[in-house]
């Protein structure tokens, strides 16, 4: 008989229109592959060579405000600019090129290094929320996509242990979201519901994937999940876009973040590697469109698999075929939803 937790079989990610292999009997190969240094690092609150700190002079040679709070300023060296060239137009069906324009932001959380969510107070996350929300209303006014994203930890590529994300604005769709306004547009007009909404309601009744829910919020390990700890925070009351919670989503909206990270720190006792971020309703010129079919939600993608210096490696297969996981998503939030919502480190 059929049990999705030992044998092998498919899942349907209707968000993306795609499938995720999942083969759970692996969990039980040994592992003999690459191990990771430790993901736990000892910061200081202060560092005068670290340029997100306040008062720090940047490579650029700007120097960073001495901030109290929050902190946002134009990166650097941004991927995206405000102005440049048009690229030329072309009839070859296989060599095409458009604009690209647009603006990349830093964002600091806190003025000290070695603190983040777990360890901050809901004010300063709360603050951390607001100000998302006014880059995105201020950006999202001329830009049509605004992605605010984090990358915490070296495992996942950030170089710098300042608590900070970034945002980046764009005058296009980037590919993430088309695929994600086309598969929910195409759910409302089959169903006359948000897709998500519609899951959401169901995650509620069914209670194996949840990891941590408030009267605001639900943290699930998706059933379509790709990366083994990764998680969605839904709404519980519908809305589209960050700039429409209201005083009571955005404040228990920072109690879910704070537990969720305590959650992921506690799994391994180490500072949890991941990259997330925020999707809504398009911006710019749909910002007077009917997007009833979206939901805002947000991603947590972390690349740890086995233990703090073991992560999943997408190569191979999932590069050329499909994507797989090992661990079912029911038994990954069963492991995240057995952790203290109180960090490790809060209690020693």
């Amino acid at each position: 008989m059929f049990d999705p937790n030992e044998h092998q079989h498919m899942r349907y990610n209707p968000l993306r229109d795609d499938w995720v292999l999942v083969s759970p009997h692996r969990m039980l190969r040994p592992w003999s592959g690459q191990v990771e240094g430790s993901a736990t690092e000892a910061v200081p609150p202060f560092d005068p060579d670290n340029p997100l700190c306040p008062g720090a002079k940047r490579a650029s040679g700007i120097t960073t405000p001495n901030y109290k709070s929050t902190c946002v300023f134009t990166n650097d060296f941004p991927a995206l600019l405000e102005e440049g060239p048009t690229p030329p137009q072309s009839d070859d069906p296989l060599f095409q090129s458009a604009p690209a324009l647009g603006t990349c932001k830093v964002m600091c959380f806190h003025p000290k290094s070695n603190i983040y969510l777990p360890t901050m107070t809901s004010d300063e996350i709360q603050e951390i929320i607001e100000e998302w929300i006014r880059q995105m209303k201020e950006l999202g006014a001329k830009y049509e996509w605004v992605q605010v994203f984090e990358n915490r930890g070296a495992m996942m590529g950030c170089s710098n242990p300042h608590p900070h994300c970034q945002i980046w604005a764009s005058s296009f769709m980037p590919n993430e979201p088309k695929l994600k306004d086309k598969t929910q547009l195409d759910y409302y007009q089959k169903h006359g519901r948000p897709m998500l909404e519609d899951y959401t309601e169901k995650e509620l009744q069914r209670k194996c994937r949840t990891v941590f829910s408030n009267e605001e919020w639900l943290i699930v390990v998706p059933y379509w999940a790709i990366w083994p700890f990764e998680t969605m925070v839904l709404p519980i009351r519908h809305v589209k876009r960050f700039t429409d919670l209201d005083s009571k989503q955005k404040i228990a909206l920072a109690a879910a973040m704070k537990v969720l990270v305590s959650k992921y720190d506690n799994l391994f006792k180490c500072s949890f590697p991941y990259s997330m971020g925020w999707h809504g309703a398009p911006t710019g010129s749909q910002l007077e469109m009917d997007c009833k079919h979206w939901t805002f939600h947000g991603s947590y993608l972390p690349p740890l698999l086995r233990s703090a210096t073991i992560k999943k490696f997408v190569v191979g297969y999932e590069l050329l075929a499909q994507s797989q996981r090992d661990l079912t998503p029911e038994k990954a939030a069963k492991m995240l939803r057995e952790q203290s919502e109180l960090h490790y480190t809060l209690t020693q």
